[in-house]
Parts: C-alpha cells; structure tokens; sequence
C-alpha cells in the first residue's frame, strides 16, 4: 500500500468553506474551497487544486475560532474538480483545529435541525 493512502481513513463531513494554500514551491497562496473534511484528510477544489498533482506537498491555513493555524498534507489522488489530501499533523494543535473545525460545522448543522424541527412542530 501507498504511503499516501491511508489504511483507514476517517469518516469525512461535508462542508463548504474557503481555504487559502499554496503548494510547497508556490510564493504565494491560492484559494480553494473544503467540500469534504476528517481528521486525516480533505477534498479541496478551485482551480489551481484541479492541477495539483499526485505527492504534491502543500500547506493550508486554518482560520478558526480566531485561531489560525497552518497545517501540512500531500496530495494523495486528484480529477477535473479537484484534490484528495492527507494531513500531516505535526503536533496536536494541528489535531485539534481540524477536530475544532469538524465540531463547529456538526454544531450548526445541529441548530439548524433544531430550529427547522421547532417550526415543523408548529406548523403541523
């Protein structure tokens, strides 16, 4: 197996949300957008992302909670729209605005489910 491919990769959440990166040679940095995001990894897609290659290394910044982070990943597959990445944490606060960033799109999902029910209900 490929050291690029994850053995078990993590369930991934949909979301869409703006990211700046730039691959490793780059001077400056593009914008793409997440449409898919676990622990181990993410889709990200945009123009420049479309033409990332295979083991491209390149670095994303996190903006969450007013917490900004950069994290590492390498590119492990791509097509026409975009690419797979996988993270490469270097410590746990990579873990942890990844993990952060997972929860807060849950968390709105949620409220939006619960107001939705609340008006269902009154509405019926």
């Amino acid at each position: 197996m490929s050291d690029l491919a994850p053995e078990n990769p993590a369930s991934r959440i949909p979301l869409k949300m703006d990211v700046e990166y730039r691959k490793s040679y780059a001077r400056q940095f593009e914008l793409g957008t997440l449409k898919n995001l676990s622990v181990t990894g993410a889709f990200i897609t945009g123009d420049e992302a479309a033409r990332c290659h295979r083991r491209d290394k390149i670095c994303l910044v996190f903006n969450v909670g007013g917490r900004t982070r950069k994290l590492h990943a390498a590119v492990i597959w791509t097509n026409a729209n975009g690419a797979g990445i996988k993270f490469h944490h270097y410590n746990n606060r990579d873990i942890q605005i990844v993990d952060d960033l997972m929860y807060f799109v849950e968390e709105s999902r949620q409220t939006r489910r619960t107001v939705l029910d609340t008006i269902f209900k009154k509405v019926s």
